[in-house]
């Protein structure tokens, strides 16, 4: 006689309400993100989620047929290789671009989500329940605060190179305006790039309650704009929420 595979085996109630808990936990999660309209969203996150639960689910139940004297079960095995390879997939979504790094909090989302996943997989709801409490607060309550917090970047000047004779300096102005700084240019000179582009430089005091790091993203993405730094030609992590990090 062949051997019997049971669809719904002893196990099976419990698998199903874990992988349950799992979607629901990691849908809030990646809801969070969609909300924000970030390259790794709702799909990503449930899916990394119910996925990591799965993986935790076999270790843990999906080898009690073949377990003896001579064969012994280690559900970390899956759950040390589920640590080490979520990391590529954080990787994924980080972007370093010439003077700043985005989506280093969407890959800590990730890393967070399958902890939430693993969690629910090996039954500790309680663990992924608080685990996916304390990630909406960090992000919606806490992180908003935290920006409020005023420092000494809004004292401090940009260095902005830019194309000379396309008309870049209104529209970084506008942008720095329509975020609430007033400005004061104290230095400017023109140079050629190493490609014979004649470039522009210029040192700009802003002056206003956001913090200045929240101010390079959007100036980055004019075209036609170089390089913004700092005036100590610092280079910021800006992650895609606008914390420097």
């Amino acid at each position: 006689m062949g051997s019997h595979i049971e669809f719904f085996g002893p196990t099976g109630l419990v698998e199903a309400e874990l992988l349950l808990a799992s979607f629901v936990l990691c849908s809030l999660i990646g809801f969070e993100r969609q909300f924000r309209q970030k390259s790794a969203g709702y799909r990503t996150h449930v899916l990394v989620g119910i996925g990591t639960c799965a993986f935790t689910l076999v270790s843990a139940y999906g080898f009690a047929a073949v377990l003896g004297d001579e064969a012994r079960l280690d559900p970390s095995r899956i759950a040390a290789q589920i640590v080490s390879g979520i990391g590529f997939l954080g990787a994924g979504v980080i972007f370093k671009g010439r003077n700043m790094v985005r989506g280093l909090t969407t890959a800590a989302t990730v890393w967070v989500t399958a902890a939430v996943g693993m969690a629910c997989g090996a039954g500790m709801l309680s663990l992924a329940m608080m685990l996916t409490a304390l990630h909406l607060l960090t992000l919606f309550v806490i992180a908003p605060l935290i920006r409020r917090i005023p420092d000494d970047s809004h004292r401090k000047l940009l260095r902005i190179a830019y194309k000379d004779g396309s008309g870049i300096l209104r529209d970084i102005l506008a942008v720095a305006g329509n975020m609430g700084y007033s400005n004061t240019i104290l230095d400017s000179k023109r140079f050629e790039s190493e490609d014979g582009v004649k470039m522009v430089q210029i040192d700009v005091k802003f002056e206003g309650r956001p913090p200045l790091h929240l101010l390079i993203p959007p100036l980055m993405e004019l075209s036609g704009v170089d390089k913004v730094s700092m005036r100590e030609d610092r280079v910021h992590s800006v992650d895609e929420d606008g914390d420097t990090v």
